[in-house]
């Protein structure tokens, strides 16, 4: 499952710099699927969303850091565990229930994601 950041972020921005899918954003920061990616244009997500990688998106959360689930692998591929769980001085980075995926749903978005040219 995807990384949720709860309301209880105290906004160190700790865990930003640590997501190897730039899927954690600032608060109130517009994002795009293509922010370190390898994604551009027209894509279908594994999940089946069609949508414009460099499209710029609004931020879901003016408050508080954001993941953006589409992106998160929970950093499978790359470390043996979520590493903005494990810098999170106040443990607000957990597992989001209502985004459940398998380990190989995880490493197959990676791959997806960050495809060699």
């Amino acid at each position: 499952m995807a990384i949720i950041i709860t309301d209880e972020c105290i906004n160190c921005g700790a865990c930003e710099p640590e997501c190897p899918n730039n899927a954690i954003y600032e608060a109130a920061d517009d994002w795009k699927y293509s922010d370190g990616t390898s994604l551009t244009g027209n894509v279908i997500l594994p999940n089946g969303k069609e949508v414009n990688a460099d499209e710029v998106l609004e931020a879901p959360n003016d408050e508080v850091y954001f993941i953006i689930s589409d992106k998160c692998t929970e950093c499978k591929g790359f470390h043996e565990e979520p590493q903005c769980a494990a810098v999170c001085p106040v443990d607000c980075c957990i597992p989001d229930e209502d985004v459940v995926e398998t380990e190989e749903e995880l490493l197959a978005k990676k791959a997806f994601m960050h495809t060699e040219e």
